[in-house]
């Protein structure tokens, strides 16, 4: 069965690298804190709870809504300086992961998380430069990649807007060697 990926155009395509338009889209998000890894595990639990029926739908009952991929994060911050490569490294111990919700729903369909550490955010088209890369997407690879991808975007003469995030797109049981894993920052 396929999982359902938010929708984009590749408007330029160099090796690993891409220039990306995304669709508009919901994400629910929650910002927890700790080490990269811990949060990601933290956050995808309260996530997936939320998926799994620990909501409450418009009929007062609760909904098990479909996986989507990727599960994204990004450090909790609200200004980044883009003019140095950047690391996605612990920054005031905060992190925002985040799952799409499928395109089926909306705003007003989807059901209301029962736990309040879970939001419920619109994103609007957003331009994203993408580096894909296989492999753990452990702290000091998605350091590099996130240098890698900086660079490129200088190279470019573009300039990144915002915060860089990891996506990542398989189950932990996946063997390396088949992950996939992005890091996408907005860019202007």
């Amino acid at each position: 069965m396929a999982i359902e990926e938010p929708a984009y155009t590749v408007t330029e395509q160099s090796g690993p690298f891409e220039l990306r338009t995304y669709q508009p889209k919901i994400v629910a998000e929650v910002v927890v804190a700790g080490s990269m890894e811990e949060a990601s595990g933290t956050g995808f639990r309260l996530l997936a709870n939320y998926i799994f029926g620990n909501n409450t739908s418009g009929s007062g009952g609760r909904e098990k809504i479909q996986m989507t991929a990727p599960v994204s994060m990004a450090p909790r911050s609200e200004k980044i300086s883009m003019t140095a490569p950047v690391s996605l490294q612990e920054i005031g111990g905060r992190w925002r992961v985040s799952f799409v919700m499928p395109s089926s729903y909306s705003m007003e369909t989807l059901p209301r998380p029962n736990n309040a550490a879970v939001t419920l955010r619109q994103i609007p088209e957003t331009r994203y430069a993408v580096i894909r890369f296989s492999g753990l997407a452990g702290a000091q690879q998605v350091a590099q990649k996130t240098s890698d991808l900086q660079a490129w975007l200088t190279e470019k003469g573009l300039r990144a807007t915002g915060a860089p995030e990891l996506a990542r797109y398989n189950p932990p049981w996946t063997l390396p060697f088949l992950r996939r894993n992005e890091i996408m920052v907005e860019y202007w």
